[in-house]
């Protein structure tokens, strides 16, 4: 399942095409595209520079579903 993101409003904010911010991430530009549309999620790391390069945080730009805390009391048998 992919992420919901902002990134396309933080790129257009930017003033940057998805070829120039693809390449400023070293990245191609379908790769770029994918994410962007929520059909594809980036690393971690890829996630953080997107972020750097955007002067973002990087849960500003991706939008994590929220999971139910783990109750940690319970230990696996």
């Amino acid at each position: 399942m992919a992420t919901a993101n902002r990134l396309r409003e933080y790129r257009m904010k930017a003033v940057m095409t998805q070829g120039e911010l693809a390449k400023m991430l070293g990245i191609a530009q379908p790769v770029l595209s994918r994410i962007e549309r929520g059909r594809g999620n980036p690393s971690l790391e890829l996630a953080a520079r997107i972020a750097r390069v955007l002067d973002k945080r990087i849960e500003d730009i991706f939008l994590f579903q929220e999971y139910p805390k783990m109750d940690t009391d319970k230990r696996a048998s």
